[in-house]
């Protein structure tokens, strides 16, 4: 069975934990977390890192950072992880969600300003911020989203997770358009080093800011609330958010050879495209001219004139030997939020249609251009 996604470990980061071990800095302290947040940041083009747990929790600090009060807003897409809308409950937010972009499937960033403009009409002061999410690999289309914080004085909590080392061109309309990656282009931004994430610590995350009063509420936020000049003494609740020095090793190690890490991304995408971009009945992925996309995982959706929905088409390939994964369900289709009494009666229809008939084929930084093909050959076969 060819795997879904398998991380790739190298001789460094093997050398980096090795160290670890030997000097006994096995815990939360340690010289790896401090030059993996150092570095981490400088790569996104942001100031400070905090190394967070996993992605869940850098989400529930990053959110904690921007001082909701019970029932503001955060506007949302419906298609992410359970983990944003979470993240902005847990914090006493109320999210607002928009549908998905039919190409590149995140974010509706004309929904977005729908949205925005709607709230703002309302007058009661509730919106706070916005959480655009890019999605499989590919950057939201963050000017009009930035366009809208500053216009309304909103916070962009950026969540990357899925983007590591994507890029976006900013500034589009004026003289000095530039490229930036994917995490440097909020108020406050989020990564998660999972396992089957670009770079993986095995669990792990971390909260990227340029606000210094952010990125001190982060890191006390990850610690408890300890109070700098008087340890259990508490004014505020916190938590053990921490990542370990050992966890931080494998990650520094891995984004030193960050490059080589989005080429293999990058073709691998590119190799699939090639070889499926005949096949009638199915959408790939797009990279839009804005957009350096990485692929984090390589996203199919069915035509309904293929007579398969994505749980049909995966149960055909895994009997060919290919494991496959189903798009997100959007969030306002989540029982746990119908019980709450949240997006009772909402639709999505791009959303319902893609969580219906979208799933993505094997992408890790191990497949091999052997297995890839069987992947293609496997897909013609039951859509031929």
């Amino acid at each position: 069975m060819i795997p879904v996604n398998e991380p790739l470990i190298g001789e460094k980061e093997i050398e980096y934990v090795n160290e670890c071990l030997r000097t006994g800095w096995i815990s939360s302290a340690g010289r790896f977390i401090e030059e993996f947040e150092e570095k981490w940041a400088a790569y996104c083009g942001m100031k400070y890192g905090i190394a967070m747990s996993n992605g869940t929790t850098a989400l529930q600090a990053a959110v904690g950072c921007i001082g909701l009060e019970p029932g503001d807003k955060v506007i949302m897409p419906t298609v992410t992880i359970i983990s944003c809308a979470q993240a902005i409950i847990y914090n006493g937010g109320i999210p607002i969600l928009v549908d998905s972009d039919p190409r590149t499937w995140c974010m509706d960033v004309v929904q977005v300003r729908e949205k925005v403009e709607a709230e703002i009409k309302r007058g009661d002061g509730k919106l706070k911020a916005i959480m655009p999410v890019h999605i499989y690999g590919h950057p939201v289309d963050m000017d009009p989203i930035r366009g809208l914080a500053e216009k309304y004085n909103l916070k962009i909590i950026e969540d990357a997770a899925e983007v590591h080392g994507a890029e976006y061109l900013t500034d589009r309309a004026t003289a000095t358009p530039q490229w930036k990656r994917c995490g440097g282009l909020g108020h406050i931004s989020v990564f998660s080093f999972y396992a089957n994430k670009l770079i993986t610590t095995g669990e792990g995350g971390m909260v990227l800011t340029n606000d210094p009063a952010c990125a001190e509420k982060a890191r006390s936020l990850r610690n408890l609330c300890f109070l700098p000049h008087r340890r259990f003494y508490h004014t505020e609740l916190g938590h053990n958010f921490r990542l370990t020095n050992m966890q931080a090793a494998i990650g520094l190690g891995q984004l030193e050879r960050m490059e080589e890490i989005i080429a293999k991304k990058r073709w691998m995408g590119k190799a699939y495209t090639e070889r499926l971009q005949g096949i009638s009945g199915l959408q790939l992925p797009v990279e839009e001219p804005w957009a350096k996309q990485v692929y984090w995982m390589y996203g199919i959706v069915l035509n309904e004139s293929t007579g398969l929905d994505a749980v049909q088409f995966a149960q055909k390939l895994k009997e060919k030997g290919v494991e496959t994964r189903p798009f997100f369900l959007g969030m306002h289709e989540q029982p746990v939020f119908h019980d709450m009494g949240l997006f009772k009666d909402e639709k999505y229809p791009i959303a319902e249609r893609i969580a219906r008939q979208g799933l993505y084929l094997p992408s890790g930084l191990t497949l091999t251009e052997e297995q890839l093909d069987q992947v293609c050959n496997a897909v013609h076969k039951v859509l031929k």
